[in-house]
């Protein structure tokens, strides 16, 4: 088996997942509040590790890019903080 029939057999195995994720409708202002507090707005992980404050001596990727579901997870947050504020009609200031 060849890497890359073990990389696609890995990547089918999250389309059930990838899918429930994009048909998720929000309806409720509680649950679409939730998930923008708990997806944020931006990767939190990239860094640059410095030496002595000048020189950067590693980078560390935005790992979020790594996870098979964040482009689900942003569409996600998209569509609650859309409910938010065309249907609640809330401020969504504090979530971007």
């Amino acid at each position: 088996m060849t890497n890359f029939t073990h990389i696609h057999r890995r990547i089918a195995l999250f389309s059930p997942i990838r899918e429930w994720l994009d048909q998720v409708d929000i309806h409720n202002s509680k649950v679409a509040n939730w998930i923008c507090q708990l997806i944020p707005s931006q990767c939190p992980f990239a860094r640059d590790i410095k030496l002595w404050g000048e020189r950067v001596v590693l980078h560390i990727p935005p790992l979020c890019k790594l996870n098979p579901f964040y482009e689900e997870l942003m569409g996600l947050r998209f569509r609650a903080l859309s409910y938010l504020a065309d249907e609640c009609n809330q401020d969504i200031t504090s979530y971007i």
